[in-house]
């Protein structure tokens, strides 16, 4: 459940819809499917099946399998590079989960009664103004998240998503209920499934296969943290498919949620960052339960945002609770510590530093483009690489069983050379 929560975050309910509607609704939604059982699912398994193998933190892993392989002990620093991955995407995420709990806040206190297109937009701005109302809620946010991590694995992580992940869900479930009763539902659903294969072009491929390694939540160290956790009796297949089949249902629940609401009142479905921001909250304040509507939906995405901050955050904590010798309440406040004073250079950069360019890119773009389209696919060719390549077929084989053994032969072959393949395309096309 917690690798399920760390998978199903911001990305999907955030990042998905915006990102289908600028790329041309459901024809991106047939690509990204695609891209996520042939390009993720091979990559989930074999990052769960490491950190079951290896038994530690991400360096650690790496560094006992290497061992074990007679490889280059080298191979540790692919762990230290999902860390580092994980903790640049943090700096700029846990912003963005502080938004969410200020709208949270503004729709509880009737902020977005009646409000106009103009007046939701002025909301938006003012808060991207306000370094300290910002900053407030980043360290809410963050304070929420190493409130569960310092209580263990069992007391907190267990505890916290065997409650969040069924709430979200239901949340979920009866926002997509509420918008099935008007007719604008027909035209989300449309959207989202009447594909135009016309629109399908390389620059539609490429943010597919972005979207599906940003939202599952690949080569971020979560998801080889929580294989060591994971007990030897659990299947990685049918653990590697719950996580698939949650992270994509949960993000077409989200588009289900928000383009009817988007077409109802006449809005933009391409409104990019800003359309839940900028755009829901003027169908909230329109709805005749606006109020109740809009607080079921960001409190759901505070829940999305909190148990994928958990999944960032406990591998950092895991290996600095290692590194240093010291408990997991003390690495959890000096972690939540160091987040909470980067994150501030992500918040000037929405106000003072705005103009701030670096490479043409502001501070947040830049380190955007670092984490997302560079170490993030690195990161994933090399567990890709070393779990196909260097790990042998008996022990992979081991550890991710399947029924029948040409089953196998295709999830090997997929991580040997159509991986590798695919993401060699990501990088080569990030760079350029």
């Amino acid at each position: 459940m917690a690798a399920v929560g760390f998978a199903i975050g911001l990305g999907n309910i955030w990042r998905f819809p915006y990102i289908t509607g600028e790329n041309g609704g459901a024809a991106f939604v047939l690509v990204y499917l695609g891209c996520v059982l042939l390009i993720g699912l091979p990559i989930v398994m074999a990052e769960i099946a490491l950190g079951r193998r290896g038994g530690g933190d991400p360096p650690q892993t790496f560094r006992t399998l290497a061992h074990q392989t007679q490889a280059s002990s080298h191979w540790r620093f692919v762990g230290h590079l999902n860390l580092w991955t994980a903790f640049l995407v943090m700096a700029t995420y846990a912003t963005v989960g502080g938004w969410v709990l200020f709208y949270l806040w503004s729709v509880v206190g009737g902020a977005f009664v009646d409000i106009d297109q103009l007046g939701a937009r002025q909301h938006f701005e003012q808060l991207l103004s306000s370094p300290g109302v910002m900053f407030f809620w980043m360290a809410a946010a963050l304070t929420v998240t190493g409130s569960i991590i310092a209580l263990g694995v069992v007391n907190g992580i267990e505890k916290a998503v065997r409650i969040l992940m069924p709430l979200l869900f239901v949340l979920m479930v009866a926002l997509v209920a509420y918008n099935a009763m008007d007719p604008s539902f027909a035209t989300g659903w449309a959207y989202l499934f009447e594909a135009d294969f016309s629109k399908i072009d390389g620059e539609v491929f490429l943010a597919a296969i972005g979207q599906a390694f940003f939202s599952i939540g690949v080569a971020l160290a979560g998801m080889m943290i929580f294989g060591s956790y994971l007990p030897q009796g659990q299947s990685i297949v049918r653990f590697g498919f719950l996580i698939i089949i949650a992270d994509t249902a949960i993000a077409l629940l989200a588009g289900l949620m928000i383009f009817p609401l988007v077409f109802r009142y006449g809005l933009d479905p391409a409104g990019g960052v800003g359309l839940i921001f900028e755009v829901l909250p003027i169908a909230f304040g329109q709805l005749p339960a606006g109020i109740f509507i809009g607080s079921l939906f960001f409190l759901l995405l505070a829940v999305a945002a909190i148990t994928s901050m958990v999944g960032f955050i406990e591998p950092l904590v895991a290996t600095w609770s290692r590194l240093m010798s010291q408990s997991r309440k003390t690495s959890t406040l000096q972690v939540v510590g160091a987040l909470m004073l980067v994150s501030i250079v992500s918040i000037l950069t929405y106000s003072h530093w705005s103009e701030n360019q670096v490479f043409g890119r502001d501070v947040n773009g830049l380190v955007d483009f670092l984490s997302n389209q560079i170490m993030l696919p690195l990161g994933g060719l090399l567990i890709a690489l070393f779990a196909g390549w260097v790990l042998p077929s008996a022990v992979l084989s081991e550890e991710i069983r399947f029924r029948q053994a040409w089953q196998f032969n295709v999830f090997r072959g997929l991580l040997r050379y159509v991986v590798p393949l695919a993401i060699l395309l990501i990088l080569v096309s990030g760079l350029t």
